[in-house]
């Protein structure tokens, strides 16, 4: 590097430091303003030279569900065994460089969230922050708009594979199960390491897929021989032989006792500060917390195994950490479930395919076959623009058959909503509530009216819309009458 840009990298470096102590991190701008400002002062190239002071190097997580979940639980584990900087929630190139500006660290762990090309920039992130892991939840139908623009399904899974295409060292973890997250694996095995995590349980999603899935080679359509959850399974393109590879680790077992689930895990993970292979054999509690969150735990447990420093400490590190988990590691807006006086309440944001029906599947498998044609859902719209996602909703919606539909708009607007609404009419009892975005108070008081006055015992309130200032805000004030009650 010439003596120049040295010189103006530590510049900003120590910008970049300084406003970080003096705002110490709050929230807000806090996760971002640090690395905005270092980003001004200096360039993208300076973030190179940030990202190579880490010991071992940066960790990338990124997909479409599960994102922050893996990443609170990656960070559980590595913390134990390693000096880590990190980002959730926060999701920018910004909040990145902001977690890149702490001294004397080992591992950077940071959530990403990948939208499309030009906002993410996502090979120029891997360029710069030249990261020894990428790992992929899973990938499904999102933000079919973006500013504005049509954003392709098949633009929006190129944007995410190209957050690893640049990688030439290094660990690529994908979810086995998930036929679009392998398809980047598969396609990274010439250049780097690629290890796999899946399910190999006696567990199926027999409910009808979201959308058809197609091969993401020859473009035909998948033939599950096994669902878990949605499209995640076990498939196989019988055209062009494309399959479901065979998962390096594997979640083998799950049993269910009453709030804690016991799951076993079994494998061999490559572990990249020593350059082996290790096994796992170990069974360990859970709170129960669905089927989606199991992905979630298993892909913080293979990215830990990848790359903490300390084999040694697997065992145990896993086994404490999972004895200490409890539903606050979720984000604000998931999906919890909750009783409030006789009424069991299913609340959370469900802003794709895959999120609203995990989330029905959840109350299913929390509450029993009990709640089928005994259930109101108070369903939250996607936006103007969104029609793919809410077909993926609908088809959840009309495979469930809730004994009322009472359509809210999610996003801000309320002609998209009222068209959606005149779809779910004509096959579901259905109401409509056209409140403004602009009125997100009286969005949630009258969410809070609908579950008030429903005379279901069961109740699911899901769907688009803000995680903290709509859903964040409607669980918390739902949860206060849960304790006046």
């Amino acid at each position: 590097m010439a003596l120049s840009q040295t010189v103006k990298c530590r510049t900003a470096e120590s910008a970049g430091k300084l406003s970080k102590h003096l705002i110490k991190l709050g929230s807000g701008m806090g996760k971002s303003y640090p690395g905005h400002l270092f980003l001004k002062l200096g360039s993208l190239n300076c973030v190179n030279y940030l990202a190579s002071k880490l010991g071992i190097g940066s960790i990338i997580i990124t997909g479409t569900n599960g994102k922050t979940t893996s990443t609170k639980i990656t960070i559980l584990l590595l913390a134990k065994d390693a000096k880590l900087t990190y980002n959730y929630e926060s999701n920018t190139i910004n909040a990145i460089v902001t977690g890149l500006l702490t001294s004397k660290v080992d591992l950077g762990v940071f959530e990403y969230g990948i939208r499309d090309i030009e906002h993410a920039i996502p090979d120029t992130v891997c360029k710069i922050v030249d990261p020894v892991g990428v790992v992929y939840t899973n990938i499904s139908r999102e933000h079919s708009q973006v500013s504005g623009r049509k954003n392709p399904f098949k633009e929006y899974l190129k944007a995410k594979q190209l957050l690893s295409t640049p990688m030439t060292r290094g660990v690529v973890i994908c979810n086995a199960d998930d036929p679009r997250t392998t398809y980047i694996g598969k396609n990274k095995e010439q250049d780097t390491k690629v290890t796999y995590y899946g399910l190999d349980i006696d567990l199926e999603d027999k409910t009808p897929l979201t959308g058809d899935v197609f091969c993401p080679i020859c473009g035909e359509n998948l033939v599950y021989s096994k669902r878990y959850l949605n499209h995640r399974g076990i498939y196989e393109c019988t055209d062009c032989g494309f399959n479901r590879p065979e998962p390096d680790i594997k979640l083998t077992k799950l049993i269910i006792e009453n709030d804690i689930w016991w799951v076993t895990l079994n494998g061999e993970i490559y572990n990249y500060p020593t350059d082996k292979n290790l096994p796992i054999d170990l069974k360990v509690p859970l709170p129960a917390f669905g089927i989606h969150n199991l992905y979630n735990l298993l892909c913080a447990v293979t990215t830990y195994i990848s790359f903490t420093p300390n084999p040694e400490n697997i065992k145990n590190t896993i086994s404490e950490t999972c004895k200490s988990l409890d539903l606050s590691i979720l984000p604000p807006g998931r999906f919890e479930i909750f009783k409030v006086k006789n009424k069991w309440i299913g609340m959370g944001q469900g802003d794709n395919g895959d999120a609203l029906k995990a989330n029905i599947q959840f109350m299913e498998s929390y509450l029993g076959e009990e709640i089928n044609g005994n259930t109101a859902f108070i369903y939250t719209t996607p936006d103007e623009g969104e029609d793919e996602i809410f077909e993926d909703h609908y088809s959840s919606l009309s495979s469930f058959k809730p004994v009322m539909v009472h359509v809210i708009p999610g996003r801000e607007s309320i002609e998209a909503a009222k068209n959606y609404y005149e779809i779910i009419k004509k096959s579901l009892p259905a109401d409509f509530y056209p409140l403004p975005y602009e009125e997100m108070d009286k969005r949630i008081d009258k969410i809070r009216e609908l579950v008030k006055e429903s005379t279901s015992k069961y109740i699911i309130v899901s769907g688009c819309g803000p995680e903290d200032y709509m859903w964040g805000n409607l669980k918390s004030r739902c949860k206060s009458q849960k304790k006046r009650s």
